[in-house]
C-alpha cells in the first residue's frame, strides 16, 4: 500500500521547463570576443556562470577550484530563482532533455565538483543528490563529462572547455563557436562581474534551495 502511494506521488511530481536563455544567441555570435560583456548583460543566465565555473575547473589549481565554486554557486542561485518563477516548488524533475534547463544543471554539477575539490563534502553530496533527483539523464551525462576529482593539479581535469561551449551552442540550434575561457580574455573583470550580481538570498522551503 505504501509503495503504491509513493508511486502515485511520483507520478504527480511537477516537471519544470525553463524558458529559452537569450544569452545563448549572444554566445554563439560573440562568445570569445565579448564573453564577459555577455555575462554582464545577462547576469541571470545560469549557463554563463556554468561556463565560467567549468573554465575555472579546467585550470587544475586551488585558485581555479575556489573561483569555480563562486561562479557555480552564482549560477546555481540564479537557476533557483528561474525555477521558482516557472513553478518549481522545491521538488520535481528538471529534465536534461529540455535544452534551456541545461545551464542550471551544469552549474549544479560544477558546484558539486568544486565543493568536492575544496573538501566541502556535505555540499558535494547535497548537490549530487539534487542533480540526480532533478534529472538522472543529466547526472549521467555530466558525471561522464567531468568525473569528480579532489585536490589541485591536473588529476581528473580535462581541458575541454572549447568542446563544452561548442556542445552548448550546437544543442541550442546555433552555430558553433570557440570557448571564451581558453584565451587571455580571462582577467579581473570576471571578479567584478560576479561582485556586481550576487545570488539572491531568497530560498524555498526545500533541502535544495540553500
Amino acid at each position: 500500500m505504501s509503495e503504491t502511494h509513493h508511486n502515485l506521488l511520483a507520478d504527480e511530481a511537477p516537471v519544470t521547463r525553463l524558458p529559452e536563455d537569450p544569452a545563448v544567441v549572444e554566445l554563439a555570435d560573440h562568445g570569445r570576443e565579448r564573453f564577459l560583456d555577455i555575462v554582464c548583460a545577462y547576469p541571470q543566465s545560469s549557463l554563463c556562470w556554468a561556463l565560467l565555473a567549468e573554465g575555472s575547473l579546467n585550470m587544475g589549481s586551488r585558485e581555479g577550484d575556489v573561483a569555480a565554486y563562486a561562479y557555480a554557486r552564482t549560477g546555481y542561485h540564479r537557476g533557483l530563482d528561474q525555477l521558482r518563477r516557472n513553478g518549481w516548488k522545491g521538488f520535481g524533475a528538471v529534465p536534461w532533455e529540455h535544452t534551456p534547463n541545461r545551464g542550471f544543471l551544469k552549474a549544479l554539477w560544477a558546484l558539486a565538483v568544486a565543493a568536492h575539490r575544496i573538501g566541502e563534502d556535505d555540499e558535494y553530496e547535497r548537490c549530487a543528490q539534487f542533480l540526480r533527483d532533478s534529472s538522472q539523464t543529466g547526472y549521467d551525462a555530466l558525471t561522464a563529462e567531468r568525473p569528480v576529482a579532489r585536490g589541485t593539479g591536473n588529476e581528473g581535469v580535462g581541458d575541454g572547455t572549447d568542446e563544452q561551449m561548442d556542445e552548448v551552442v550546437e544543442e541550442a540550434g546555433e552555430r558553433q563557436t570557440a570557448s571564451p575561457m581558453s584565451g587571455p580574455s580571462r582577467d579581473d573583470r570576471e571578479a567584478r562581474a560576479a561582485a556586481e550580481d550576487e545570488p539572491s538570498d531568497r530560498v524555498l522551503d526545500s533541502p535544495y534551495a540553500g
